[in-house]
């Protein structure tokens, strides 16, 4: 059994990927249905309807299309402006999303749900402040809008603060005691402070709560790591396999646990079942990377980097990560190119930092990474130029 414990700032940053960035846009509002009684108006009856027959054929485009047409003949209809705003962030397009739910916020604007999606929205396009705050808003107006918590808690554990994160989900807990969810991230906020052997109570409660939900077991497994206990490690992890089978995402956050705690080769199976139940897996594709590098596997590492930022091309460190196996097989040339791109987004990293002006130590710490990886970065383009 190969064992090689990864770095505390590696580890911290790995277990950050327990959790997506933001909740599911569930509750935010989707186009209204033609006989809502808001008008009466034919014409617009009849755009509601082919909307609602474009969304249900697949054609989103065509449907922001007809409901902008909508809009025309009814300017006062907040719901017509988030029904847009959904469509949008449901294709991707975050950025027309907010600015659709804004202009609903204008007609209505203590919305919750409102002020809910525009959060999700700035959570998937990285702006984790904007967001905390739009959620915020969203609780002044709904304290129980349990969504709009969980995304709170999610992204100040994303940015480091998780003590912080951990307040939030105890009143998720209670606002929802018997919703497993608040829980499972009570018990994972406790296992990235390090107090894996306090995380058990709520991932047993989560786990009573939910019996199916593989991941839960899989957390549970992951304080094992943290305690040294392998073999009941394993154990839970066996159990999470058996309950979801074919779930990528239970055998990716496996390999992730194993690879934080430096079980390399059972990280590196962890991650190829992932990829054969899901091919392109990048988070998968990019743990691989890395533990083809500590095998000075360089080419291979390269290959799989190369793979990573096809999919995620905003990545910094994916770039910086290819570089540096490009140049450990001499192609110098590509290694640069690489560098110069890392340099571009770390830059850009330091620079949305500063211009948000966070306080506190964890801000203070994600500044610092930043700051040493564009030093790291312009040495290695010095070295090869």
């Amino acid at each position: 059994m190969v064992r090689k414990q990864i770095p505390l700032v590696v580890s911290v940053l790995l277990s950050v990927g327990l959790v997506s960035a933001t909740p599911h846009l569930a509750s935010a509002q989707q186009p209204m249905n033609g006989n809502s009684g808001a008008t009466n108006n034919e014409a617009l009856e009849q755009l509601l309807r082919e909307g609602r027959r474009l969304v249900n054929a697949g054609n989103v485009p065509g449907a922001i299309a007809i409901y902008r047409q909508a809009v025309e003949l009814d300017r006062s209809n907040p719901r017509l402006y988030s029904g847009i705003g959904y469509l949008y962030a449901n294709q991707g397009n975050y950025e027309a999303a907010i600015q659709a739910y804004q202009q609903a916020l204008v007609l209505e604007p203590q919305n919750a749900e409102f002020h809910y999606a525009i959060g999700y929205s700035w959570a998937n396009l990285g702006r984790y402040d904007d967001a905390i705050a739009a959620y915020r808003r969203a609780t002044t107006y709904n304290p129980r809008h349990m969504n709009a918590n969980l995304g709170i808690g999610v992204l100040l554990a994303r940015q480091g603060q998780y003590e912080e994160a951990l307040n939030i989900y105890r009143r998720v807990t209670a606002l929802a005691p018997q919703s497993y969810k608040g829980y499972e991230l009570t018990g994972i906020a406790l296992i990235q402070l390090k107090r894996p052997q306090d995380a058990f109570t709520p991932l047993q409660q989560a786990a009573r709560l939910a019996p199916k939900q593989g991941m839960v077991r899989v957390h549970i497994g992951s304080a094992w790591l943290q305690l040294n206990n392998y073999e009941k490690a394993q154990a839970s992890f066996s159990k999470a396999i058996q309950l979801e089978p074919r779930d990528a995402a239970v055998q990716l956050q496996i390999g992730k646990s194993l690879q934080a705690a430096g079980y390399l080769e059972q990280a590196m199976q962890s991650y190829q079942r992932a990829i054969v139940l899901k091919p392109n897996l990048p988070d998968a594709q990019f743990g691989m990377g890395d533990l083809y590098w500590e095998q000075k596997n360089y080419s291979t590492a390269a290959s799989l980097y190369r793979q990573y930022i096809v999919s995620v091309p905003r990545d910094p460190e994916g770039y910086y990560k290819l570089g540096m196996a490009l140049r450990e097989i001499g192609q110098k040339r590509e290694a640069i190119s690489a560098f110069e791109q890392a340099k571009s987004l770390f830059g850009g990293a330091e620079q949305q930092q500063r211009s948000r002006q966070r306080s506190g130590d964890a801000a203070q710490g994600i500044e610092k990474v930043i700051r040493t990886k564009c030093k790291v970065v312009f040495q290695d383009l010095r070295i090869l130029t």
